[in-house]
């Protein structure tokens, strides 16, 4: 396994060392615009990934090669710490994984719209303005604040008043799930909810959400099945005076298929 930094000639700047139970990059030298990081590995599966201190290590799912643009201008950096990705003096670290309990597939810090190879992968039709503090991947990056909008570490997914908005998850291989969750934004009363929601997963089986005016993570337990992906949709905005309704975080509980 292997973790390069790239420049925007496709330079290699440095490469990873074994260390540990896998392989570390200690980079010295400030990111410039257009550097990547390139993960290669010999087999696709899951790895534990950290690609700055900031985001954690996390187990991911990963393809044999995968990148990750680093992000520089100001636009693409508000759903990220401002420290992330800064400074001369960065910790990247790759390494395997023997199994994992049941937990939340869904969290995934390090996605974001140019990530190639690395699942979980959010996506979605809507994001208010472009912003990328309230894009899609923030409803996975397992952070729960949800009192305030629109900076770090108050990230959501903002759906720009669309009621067809339409949020899709990648979990890039088979998954065994069970239970959904959802943490609605609570900026209240600037927010509005969603009275109710409905998922739709790879096999096409559609179920449907009655939620609740809570700032609290909201559990739907679901019947066990085997998929790759899943789409939340047909978000039915409460009825009250506020236009603004968005999700702070999306949870999808279960095991390795």
């Amino acid at each position: 396994m292997k973790i390069m930094i790239l420049d925007a000639h496709d330079v290699i700047l440095a490469a990873s060392r074994k260390c540990g139970y896998g392989v570390a990059l200690v980079y010295q030298e400030a990111y410039h615009e257009g550097d990547r990081i390139v993960l290669e590995v010999d087999k696709q599966g899951i790895y534990v990934l950290q690609l700055d201190e900031t985001l954690g290590a996390h187990p991911l799912y990963l393809k044999k090669e995968a990148s990750f643009p680093i992000p520089i201008s100001e636009l693409s950096r508000t759903c990220y710490s401002p420290f992330a990705f800064q400074g001369e003096r960065h910790l990247l670290t790759l390494s395997h994984v023997d199994s994992l309990p049941r937990r939340n597939l869904a969290c995934n810090p390090h996605d974001r719209h140019e990530t190639v190879g690395i699942y979980p992968h959010a996506t979605a039709n809507v994001e208010t303005r472009g912003e990328m503090v309230f894009a899609a991947r923030n409803a996975i990056d397992g952070i729960f604040a949800n009192e305030y909008h629109g900076e770090y570490p108050w990230t959501s997914w903002g759906i720009n008043q669309d009621p067809k908005a339409e949020l899709h998850l990648e979990f890039g291989r088979p998954v065994s799930i069970d239970e959904v969750r959802l943490t609605l934004r609570a900026d209240w009363p600037h927010d509005s909810w969603w009275s109710e929601a409905t998922l739709i997963d790879s096999d096409g089986e559609v179920t449907h959400l009655s939620l609740e005016k809570s700032s609290l993570p909201q559990r739907f337990p679901i019947p066990q099945k085997t998929i790759t992906c899943l789409t939340l949709c047909n978000l039915k905005k409460a009825d009250d005076v506020s236009p603004f309704p968005a999700l702070t975080q999306l949870e999808v509980w279960g095991t390795e298929g």
